[in-house]
């Protein structure tokens, strides 16, 4: 056993009050990120921090907008997602691997295995994206309704503007601030925290259907709320089974950047079948009913393998705090 570092935490905080600190820290974390940017503004593009602000808010009417903006969301997230939960980690007295990592990784599989999952269970994903983008609010939610359709057909030209690769470095930069980013910051945050606070607080299947919950919210997204929510109870049960962070990192990691993969070679006319990645429309059943059957199936192995003794020497627990690894004295 490693002597238990010093955090001016205790490690008994209640769950309720990690999540609020975690809170703190990121929104410190938003502000160290916005000054980061601000500074690169000045530096790099010679723009105050007013006309910073111009370009962010209306990216498509400056030449400079997109490396500026696509900045912005990688310093941004990474700062307050990875450098709060990070933080809190070690305010709690915690080495990082040993608060969001309690398990070793059992076998560098699970890895290739969450990805695998990730893929298949796409077009089955595909048919509730479908039925979320045409769901309507009952009438007495009319003017929500509308808000919330405006405001995410805002935010596609955003994502639209920022995923126009027009060459590959822009790909690869894409690669970094959409997939990488994201997988490391949201999933230290919603499953290393969010998540392994609320399993202590209530119980594990709440706690990873309150995580997700909280996942897709935090989006903002209503018409994208089911999908998102099935994807964060995926990402959160790998996270539970497996009692390690890499292995939903690498299924966050491949969600996302496979996404980004098959929209840059529908870009460069790479599916001549017309295959149209912005659309919201559902895949046919003919690869919607395998992807079911075969997603559910793997979810079956994977809990079988992750919850496995690894070893004669170990003993796995599944508790408030997920699967855990404990040694036995001999």
């Amino acid at each position: 056993m490693h002597p238990a570092m010093k955090g001016f935490l205790p490690r008994t905080l209640h769950p309720g009050l990690q999540i609020l600190v975690l809170l703190a820290l990121i929104s410190a974390g938003f502000c160290v990120g916005y000054a980061v940017i601000f500074a690169w503004a000045k530096l790099g593009f010679g723009l105050s921090a007013p006309e910073a602000i111009a370009v962010l808010a209306n990216p498509t009417a400056y030449p400079q907008a997109w490396g500026l903006l696509m900045m912005a969301q990688g310093v941004v997230l990474f700062c307050a997602g990875t450098g709060g939960g990070l933080l809190l980690a070690s305010a709690l007295g915690y080495g990082w691997a040993e608060y969001f990592s309690p398990r070793r990784l059992g076998a560098g599989w699970w890895l290739l295995a969450a990805a695998v999952l990730i893929v298949v269970i796409l077009p089955f994903m595909s048919t509730l994206i479908a039925w979320n983008a045409g769901v309507h609010f009952p009438a007495a939610l009319h003017d929500f309704e509308v808000w919330a359709r405006a405001s995410e057909d805002k935010a596609a030209v955003l994502t639209k503007f920022l995923t126009r690769f027009s060459s590959a470095g822009r790909f690869w930069v894409g690669v970094l601030v959409i997939a990488v980013v994201p997988a490391v910051a949201e999933e230290l945050v919603f499953r290393g925290v969010i998540q392994k606070n609320l399993v202590r607080w209530f119980s594990p299947h709440l706690g990873v259907w309150l995580g997700a919950a909280i996942f897709s919210a935090i989006h903002f997204q209503f018409f994208g709320f089911v999908p998102r929510f099935v994807l964060g109870l995926v990402l959160g049960y790998l996270y539970l089974w497996s009692g390690n962070i890499l292995v939903s990192m690498a299924a966050h990691f491949t969600q996302n950047a496979f996404q980004l993969l098959i929209l840059y070679l529908a870009q460069r006319g790479q599916f001549g079948w017309g295959f149209d990645p912005d659309s919201n429309d559902a895949l046919p059943w003919t690869l919607v009913l395998p992807s079911l059957l075969l997603s559910a199936g793997l979810l079956y192995f994977l809990y079988q393998r992750m919850t496995a003794p690894a070893a004669p020497t170990a003993m796995l627990t599944l508790s408030r705090e997920g699967v855990v690894e404990r040694g036995i004295d001999t």
